[in-house]
């Protein structure tokens, strides 16, 4: 081997990654590549990686080696001891503490690349998310997870009617909810919106420019966790249509800065759920089908009725599928100048051989 050569691979870094979709969205599940993080639970090495090693989200979700459209769940020892793995979320607007449409990616990702041994039919999976732990209940048949049920920890609404002047839109009539990460659920209809491809457009400037100007009265503190981060999602409700029981309703979440999903999202339909329960239009046991702008849905069920601190609080689970689009090793050349590895090189392994 030439010194070229070494001095070549002395700079190089790679990955392992298995890209899944799940309603549309992209997750990138990091199974290889990352060394220890400090921290005994999940929520601690999230802190961790957010505020030294930033730089992994930023290289797998911007050009050239990502999309922000994407996420990535870098699959981390759980601490819980009924957990068999544990997961931290990272998308364009940072570190969500919860995901539905991510944990049944990463759940699904886990069972079908043996990092936990898949089971022919039912099967219970508990994992360990930066918000608690999340039940899942896959259902594998010939080697292929062909559904994942998720249940995270309980979703509350914070506060109702709240309102804002948005630049452009006028006052802004919201409702603010707790389902993994806090989310401003808005009336399509107030908006002109129904929520249709072609509205894409309208429907993120929009989230850019509520975000903006709700920050600033919207809570970044949790009664629990603590401190949370800046108002991340905004849910666009459609019309409710009643249908065997429960409803089905189309939907967006927009993720910030810029950011519509593709999926409906998991955690987008438990906060609806909550409200909905909360305005007595939900019972436990209801279902809640919601239809993305692409067509795609999820399931979310009422399961029952809980407490997060002082307030009232609900217990859900969402159901959908995820199908592998790629497994991969992606290399980075540390002297790349579009990836800025200040805090990158840090909290990648060297020789993963090793």
């Amino acid at each position: 081997m030439t010194e070229s050569r070494r001095v070549r691979d002395h700079r190089t870094r790679s990955i392992e990654l298995v890209d899944m979709q799940s309603g549309g969205d992209v997750s990138r599940i990091v199974t290889r590549g990352v060394g220890h993080l400090p921290g005994r639970s999940v929520l601690e090495q999230m802190r961790y990686i957010k505020q030294y090693g930033d730089g992994l989200r930023r290289w797998l979700l911007n050009e050239p080696y990502g999309d922000p459209y994407m996420s990535v769940d870098l699959i981390v020892p759980p601490d819980h001891p009924q957990a068999q793995a544990g997961y931290i979320i990272m998308e364009a607007m940072g570190y969500p503490l919860y995901s539905g449409s991510n944990t049944i990616c990463t759940a699904t990702a886990i069972l079908e690349n043996g990092v936990v041994p898949m089971e022919e039919g039912e099967q219970t999976l508990v994992l360990e998310s930066p918000a608690g732990l999340a039940w899942v209940t896959a259902h594998n048949r010939d080697g292929r997870v062909q559904s994942i049920t998720t249940r995270s920890e309980p979703a509350f609404v914070f506060e109702q009617d709240m309102k804002v002047d948005v630049p452009g839109w006028g006052e802004v009539t919201f409702d603010l909810v707790w389902s993994g990460a806090y989310f401003a659920l808005v009336e399509a209809e107030d908006l002109n919106l129904v929520l249709a491809p072609g509205e894409i457009e309208r429907m993120w400037q929009f989230g850019l420019a509520f975000v903006e100007a709700a920050r600033s009265v919207v809570t970044d503190q949790h009664p629990e966790l603590g401190e949370v981060g800046p108002l991340p999602f905004i849910h666009f409700m459609g019309p409710l249509e009643p249908v065997d029981g429960g409803y089905r309703s189309r939907s967006a979440t927009y993720v910030h800065p810029g950011v519509i999903c593709r999926s409906p999202t998991g955690t987008g339909t438990s906060a609806r759920m909550a409200l909905m329960h909360e305005k007595n239009q939900l019972r436990v046991g209801d279902t809640l089908e919601t239809v993305s702008p692409k067509g795609s849905s999820f399931v979310g069920r009422l399961l029952a009725e809980t407490r997060v601190s002082h307030y009232r609080a609900v217990s859900t689970d969402i159901t959908g599928r995820a199908w592998t689009i790629a497994r991969s090793e992606v290399f980075l050349d540390l002297d790349d100048p579009l990836v800025d590895v200040s805090d990158l090189e840090n909290v990648l392994i060297s020789d993963p051989d090793s």
